[in-house]
């Protein structure tokens, strides 16, 4: 999984995973384990992300599925 994207969110809006991680409540290892694919985001996670981040509902593909038509 590419989260090249989300990983460009995180870097403008908290400027460091680190402090990603603290507001999304998780350690920075947890997150880049997440990131690098090796454990799976659950839903919760998925949804304070996006409030974190302000991914709107409609862009939440762009950021943590596969678009499978590409």
């Amino acid at each position: 999984m590419d989260y090249s994207e989300l990983r460009g969110r995180i870097r403008a809006r908290y400027r460091t995973q680190a402090l990603f991680a603290e507001a999304l409540g998780i350690s920075e290892c947890a997150l880049s384990q997440k990131l690098n694919g090796h454990t799976e985001w659950t839903a919760g996670e998925i949804r304070k992300c996006c409030e974190l981040l302000e991914i709107p509902e409609k862009d939440l593909p762009l950021y943590f599925f596969f678009c499978l038509e590409c």
